[in-house]
């Protein structure tokens, strides 16, 4: 991808916290993916906003399903890191 440079301006101390966190020569790469990180997140509320036109608003019975549906998945992944070992072992053996 071809780059370009740009000026802007930012509040000192927080290019300063971040350039002394990612050092001088990431500076422009950590801002780069903080940048892409906004324009997903700018796509997502465009695409709820969409959806919300389209079906109505998210309900209350809807974030508690999809937490659920969240936490049930998490366990279960949870469960095959745990039992990764022992299905290496077999597979091994």
């Amino acid at each position: 991808m071809a780059t370009k440079k740009y000026t802007v301006t930012l509040p000192e101390e927080l290019a300063e916290e971040i350039r002394s966190e990612v050092g001088p020569g990431a500076f422009s790469a950590y801002v780069t993916r903080a940048i892409e990180r906004q324009r997903e997140h700018d796509r997502l509320g465009e695409l709820v906003e969409r959806l919300e036109g389209e079906y109505g608003p998210v309900t209350d019975a809807d974030l508690t399903a999809a937490e659920t549906e969240r936490r049930e998945i998490e366990h279960w992944f949870t469960e095959q890191e745990a039992d990764a070992p022992a299905r290496r072992d077999a597979a091994a053996a």
